[in-house]
């Protein structure tokens, strides 16, 4: 029995929309939170102020009415001359004439040689004032406080004490004004511009938000740009970006293209080592055979292992240049089509099917290392089945990152499986290891699943052996693939 080999975890990365990262780490986010913070705090500080102020203006008002009327109601109050308090005030406010309405007047006795009692029509019993040892008069005889009215409202007195005639005699003059209902009218305003204040702080939050959504959007763009670069449709940032953007846009095209150097100077240094070392392994092979004997097979044996080692090593670096710097696009199913019309042609006596996705896939890497995957896996397969090879192309379902499409990676995997002898559950890993051949009596260097492995760690994929349902190998190679 065979044992699937261990896989690890595939490298991935995903783009997620811009309006998506919407995080504490989000600059949307910071910037919108931080101006929501200060609107909300800019509008509580106002509608203090404008509370605070029509307050002290109202109560300003208040107490001046009542300042007012009592002036009134002593130039309105005369004495007799027996004593007796004299007088119809008419103080010009129905409310005072309304019983219980919380506005009332009164003029009492201050004095010995005065009687009587004057009130308004309002006042339908005597309201209680505290002592004068409690709320003194002030220097001009006058004294202000609030007491409880007739029916529990609040009441702002104004006292005053003032001799009426020549013979010092004196009377006590008291208006009272209802504070219920400046209080209850002052409510009612706080309420109002709470209201409307609250309309605007999100009005004004929300048209905030948006102004600053729409200012980062060509952040949005550049991401957009830099994916197309990134997957292979575009060669660098193209279109207008605001002037404090486009310097940023500027050195990521300067990037690529550096990048783009780096990449084709890997590669002329790749050819041309290949190339130098072409011809004296090449001698040193010829050598060894012409020397013969024991130490001339050896020399020819070492030095072809030494140029199968510098192909794949120089093979890998080119891998490596390229892979965080250029994206290339290679679509898959007329590859491995190619492929198998090739391999079907050398070995007519193995039945080899092969099975594609109605969806086109395109490999997010370079034709060349596509095919020496698939060479390598194929090769393996037609040596060591008994007479049928299948393979298989599928996409696999994207993992979602985030909301929406462009939240997902793309994979797909590439099944290749034959009816040989399989892979003994000891030998798996072995198979796996640069060099090691589990039966030397098939001609091979060792090196096919071992290559193959070291690719598809470079682009950050996962290869797994498994047991085939055809009884022998299924070698499963999971790659990302293009949107």
């Amino acid at each position: 029995m065979s044992r699937r080999r261990k896989a690890e975890p595939l490298k991935q990365t995903a783009r997620t929309p811009l309006s998506l990262r919407f995080g504490p780490r989000s600059l949307a986010f910071r910037v919108i939170a931080f101006s929501t913070v200060w609107a909300i705090l800019t509008l509580i500080v106002i509608f203090t102020l404008i509370t605070t102020l029509y307050r002290q203006a109202n109560e300003r008002g208040f107490d001046s009415l009542l300042s007012a009327h009592l002036f009134n109601l002593i130039g309105s109050v005369g004495v007799s001359e027996g004593g007796s308090l004299t007088g119809a005030p008419d103080l010009g406010d129905l409310r005072f004439s309304e019983p219980k309405s919380g506005w009332y007047w009164s003029v009492e006795p201050a004095s010995e040689g005065v009687s009587g009692e004057l009130h308004s029509s309002s006042m339908t019993k005597a309201i209680l004032s505290p002592s004068v040892a409690e709320v003194p008069f002030n220097a001009s005889f006058q004294r202000s406080y609030t007491t409880e009215g007739i029916d529990g409202e609040e009441l702002e007195v104004f006292e005053s004490e003032f001799v009426l005639d020549a013979k010092n005699r004196a009377a006590r003059f008291r208006v009272m004004g209802n504070r219920t209902e400046l209080e209850q009218e002052i409510s009612a305003f706080q309420r109002r511009l709470l209201t409307y204040l609250s309309l605007f702080g999100v009005g004004m939050i929300a048209i905030n938000a948006i102004a600053i959504l729409l200012g980062l959007q060509p952040l949005r763009r550049v991401r957009d740009a830099l994916a197309m670069v990134r997957e292979g449709t575009a060669q660098k940032l193209d279109g207008r970006f605001p002037a404090e953007i486009e310097p940023l846009a500027n050195e990521t095209n300067a990037l690529i293209e550096n990048n783009k150097r780096i990449v084709e100077r890997s590669r002329t240094q790749v050819g041309n080592l290949a190339h130098s070392l072409k011809t004296p392994l090449a001698v040193l092979i010829n050598e060894g055979r012409a020397l013969g004997g024991a130490k001339g097979q050896l020399i020819a044996e070492q030095a072809a292992s030494m140029q199968k080692q510098i192909d794949h090593y120089l093979q890998r670096a080119r891998v490596a240049a390229q892979r965080d710097s250029v994206v290339y696009r290679t679509p898959v199913a007329p590859l491995v089509q190619r492929m198998v019309r090739v391999l079907q042609k050398l070995n007519p006596q193995t039945d080899l099917s092969l099975s594609l996705p109605a969806v086109d896939i395109v490999f997010a890497g370079e034709r060349e290392d596509l095919e020496e995957l698939l060479g390598n896996l194929l090769d393996n397969a037609m040596k060591w089945a008994r007479s049928a090879v299948a393979v298989s192309v599928a996409p696999i379902p994207g993992k979602k990152t985030g909301a929406g499409k462009e939240g997902a990676v793309n994979l797909f995997e590439i099944s290749i499986e034959d009816d040989g002898p399989g892979i003994p559950e000891d030998k798996a890993r072995e198979a796996l290891k640069r060099g090691r051949r589990l039966d030397e009596t098939r001609p091979g260097t060792g090196l096919g699943l071992a290559i193959v492995a070291d690719l598809v760690n470079e682009y950050g994929g996962v290869l797994a052996l498994e047991r085939s349902s055809m009884g022998g190998l299924k070698a499963v190679v999971r790659m990302r693939s293009l949107h």
